[in-house]
């Protein structure tokens, strides 16, 4: 008889909860507050991201073709699914004479990404960012895998290891 009430009394209380959640669904769907379905693609143009989009990842430049990245590696071993991999050279200081680690080339694969962020996050220079980036689609898959760091590009002044 004790199972015979708990069961009645579990479907009175499920009820009530789908009550609750139906009645807050109508409310919203007779006074809406914000849209925030967008058109998409007819509104290409006007579209709006949200900040915290993540698209494809980007190296930053500045102006005189100078990054951030240090070839450090991080960015590589957070990935969890390789889809980052860092090519790294060994440079001659004019100064002091001394090897010194530079990257060689940046390689990004976008169709591995899952767009998790581990990258950004782990990143000590902030070389790396996430773009709002997101139409990507091809037909040939090798147009998926970029070099981030631009020809003739060298390591900022003041960034070190």
């Amino acid at each position: 008889m004790k199972f015979l009430i708990e069961y009645i009394s579990t479907i009175f209380r499920t009820l009530g909860s789908l009550w609750k959640g139906m009645k807050l669904t109508g409310y919203y769907f007779f006074h809406p507050k914000e849209i925030l379905t967008q058109e998409y693609p007819e509104n290409r143009s006007k579209l709006v991201l949200g900040e915290r989009f993540r698209g494809e990842v980007t190296m930053t430049h500045n102006e005189n073709n100078e990054h951030r990245c240090t070839g450090c590696s991080a960015c590589e071993i957070a990935c969890p699914n390789g889809t980052i991999r860092i090519i790294s050279k060994f440079d001659i200081d004019p100064e002091t004479k001394k090897k010194k680690k530079a990257i060689d080339s940046f390689v990004y694969h976008l169709g591995m990404c899952t767009f998790c962020n581990l990258c950004i996050v782990s990143c000590p220079t902030d070389a790396i960012k996430m773009s709002h980036e997101f139409e990507h689609s091809s037909r040939d898959r090798k147009s998926l895998t970029k070099i981030l760091n631009k020809p003739g590009s060298k390591l900022m002044q003041g960034v070190e290891e």
